[in-house]
Parts: C-alpha cells; structure tokens; sequence
C-alpha cells in the first residue's frame, strides 16, 4: 500500500463553500480521481480512514461534506462507535439535512466537485470515478447520470431507496449513465426490499449499461461502516475487492 498525504480542502459552489477531505499518494503525481459520497453520518475519521485505502492503491481521492450547507464536518457530533441506543438521537438530527438535499442541490454541486478536480494539478486527465454508501449510494447514482461524459465508474454499496416510485427516483438516471456500474446490496436492508432491487437492475438493462449488482448474504445496511454496529468485516473486504477491480478496469 503507497503512503498517503491527506489535507483539508475548500470547494466553492453556487450555494456557498463545501469542506472536503482529499487524499492522494505522497509523491504528488496526477491520478486519476474518485469522488467518494458519505452516508448519512457524514464525514468524520471512518470516512476519511476509506479515502486513506483507497488512495493508497493509486488514486486521488476527494471526499465531500454533502451537508456543508448546514455547517463544517462534523455537522452532528457523533460518538466514535455508533450503536443502536445512538441512532435515533443522531438522525433526529441528520433526518432533516438528508431530506434537504434534493437530486437538483446534489447535480449543482457535482459540478463544483468535478470542477475542483479538473482544475486540481494532483488529478490525471480524463473521466473520474464515484463511489457513495449508503445515501452516498443515490448521490453517486444522480453525479453519473448528469455528468455522463465526465463519470466513467459508479459504485455503490448498501443504498437504501434506490429504485421508489418517486419522480426524481435515483433508478431513473440510468437512461442518461455511459460509465460501468457496480452494486453491492445489503440483503438485510429495509430500506431496498427485492422490488426494488429488481427494478434498479432492470432498469440497468434496459438502457444499456454495462453493470453487475450483487446482494451480499447476510449483510445489514451500513456494513462498510467499522464505526457503526451494521459493520460486517467480511462483507466490507468483499466490497473492497469489487470496487478496486472496477477501478483497475476504469483506469
């Protein structure tokens, strides 16, 4: 694994100044980018410690605080392990900032996000990747669909609410997506029972991307999450595994 160099970073946007975590390989030459979308408990250490992983097999990472408009990460205080007894305290307060971030705010903001990268000297030419977990998981989902010419990857692990029957629902991107896509559902997760899962997949196929969904037995929503009790190690270096081979194929 290559040493890694990670620093605080400011985004402008159309609504004001995102926070970001971006971290990149010590030796300073451009890689090529992956935007990583958080969960809902936002950025914080854990999230920061998967951007470290990730840019240590060769990438630019940049990961931003999606709720900056309500403040700098940590936007909710958060114990450093989050059980059951904490969560619904926690999204009490998230509930609102989650409900708040509409497909339209999220397309503004990628496009300061894929901007900053274009324009950064530590990002290679070309496409980016994205990755999201959780509602990270729609929010990658939405960037790949508006920027199609700009995302060649999307992965996305343990999304809840990924194919509704809500107009702006995150499935309907897929008629607009040219990258590849890959999926890892969390056969324990309420928020995307089978229906749903089909209808994501379906809509895939029939608008032609080249994808791979896959439902991890046993896994709960959250399962890439080590500060969290949905975590679950072997469902996590699965998740690992899956998108570090999409990202060899990307780049």
């Amino acid at each position: 694994m290559t040493a890694v160099q990670g620093t605080a970073v400011d985004i402008p946007t159309e609504d004001g100044i995102a926070d970001a975590y971006l971290v990149r390989p010590g030796d300073e030459l451009p890689r090529p980018a992956v935007l990583l979308y958080q969960d809902g408990f936002g950025l914080r250490p854990h999230l920061r410690s998967m951007a470290d992983r990730l840019a240590g097999s060769g990438y630019t990472v940049l990961v931003p605080n999606v709720f900056y408009g309500h403040g700098r990460a940590p936007v909710v205080e958060l114990p450093e392990f989050i059980d059951p007894e904490a969560r619904p305290a926690i999204f009490q307060q998230l509930g609102p900032l989650m409900t708040g971030l509409t497909p339209d705010l999220i397309r503004r903001d990628v496009g300061a996000y894929l901007n900053w990268l274009t324009d950064s000297p530590l990002v290679a030419d070309g496409p980016v990747a994205v990755t999201g977990y959780c509602m990270g998981a729609r929010l990658a989902l939405y960037t790949a669909g508006a920027y199609p010419d700009r995302v060649a990857a999307v992965a996305g692990f343990h999304g809840g609410r990924l194919a509704t029957d809500e107009p702006d629902s995150p499935h309907l991107a897929a008629e607009h997506i040219t990258a590849e896509v890959y999926f890892g559902h969390a056969d324990q997760d309420h928020s995307l029972p089978e229906e749903q899962i089909k209808r994501f997949e379906d809509a895939l196929t029939a608008a032609g991307v080249r994808h791979r969904c896959e439902v991890y037995p046993g896994a709960e929503h959250g399962y890439t999450q080590a500060d969290t009790s949905s975590y679950d190690a072997a469902a996590d270096e699965r998740h690992w595994a899956a998108l570090l081979d999409l990202l060899k194929r990307t780049f």
